[in-house]
C-alpha cells in the first residue's frame, strides 16, 4: 500500500512522517510517536478514553485518520503539563478525586482542556455536555465536573495575577 507523508506539531514538536491512508492518529501517536496517554478503549468514538486535542479542538483519535492531520497541531495529555508542575487541570482532578481507575482520565482531561480554551461559557451542564463523550465507570461525572470548575477557577486566576 502506498505510504502518504505528513508533518504533524505533536505536543510542539514538528514530525514528518510516512503513513498509510487508512492509519489512524491514534495509531500514529501510540505506535510511532510513543505517546501513549491516549487509549483505545471502543475503537468506535463511544468512549473518549482518545480524546487529543487538534488544532485546539478535542477529537477522537480513533476516528480521525493521520492523514487528516496533516499540517495541524496535536496536543495530547503528554504534553499538556509545561515544566515541572502539573497542569492545573491534572491537579484539580488529583484534589477533587477524579480519578481512580484512569483509564478515562486523559481523554476527560483533554476534553477539558479544549472547553476550557475555546472559552466556552463554563457551567455544571456545559462541562457534562462536553465530557458525555467520555464514559467513566469509576467515579461517574460529579468529581470530573468539580475538577474542572476548580481548575478553570485556578487558570483564570492565575491569568490575572
Amino acid at each position: 500500500m502506498k505510504k502518504v507523508d505528513i508533518r504533524i506539531n505533536v505536543n510542539g514538536d514538528w514530525y514528518e512522517l510516512s503513513v498509510s491512508p487508512g492509519d489512524r492518529l491514534i495509531d500514529v501517536l501510540r505506535d510511532q510517536l510513543d505517546l501513549t496517554g491516549a487509549k483505545e478503549g471502543c475503537g468506535e468514538g463511544e468512549c473518549g478514553s482518545c480524546t487529543v486535542n487538534l488544532n485546539g479542538q478535542a477529537v477522537l483519535s480513533c476516528l480521525v485518520l493521520a492523514a487528516q492531520a496533516d499540517g495541524g497541531t496535536i496536543l495530547t495529555i503528554e504534553g499538556l503539563q509545561k515544566g515541572p508542575e502539573p497542569h492545573p487541570l491534572q491537579k484539580a482532578f488529583v484534589s477533587e478525586s477524579a480519578i481512580q481507575c484512569g483509564y478515562c482520565t486523559p481523554g476527560m482531561i483533554m476534553a477539558a482542556n479544549a472547553l476550557i480554551n475555546n472559552k466556552t461559557e463554563l457551567t455544571e451542564n456545559s462541562i457534562r455536555k462536553h465530557l458525555s463523550n467520555s464514559l467513566c465507570r469509576c467515579t461517574g461525572y460529579d468529581r470530573p465536573v468539580k475538577a474542572v470548575l476548580k481548575a478553570a477557577k485556578d487558570l483564570k486566576e492565575d491569568i490575572n495575577a
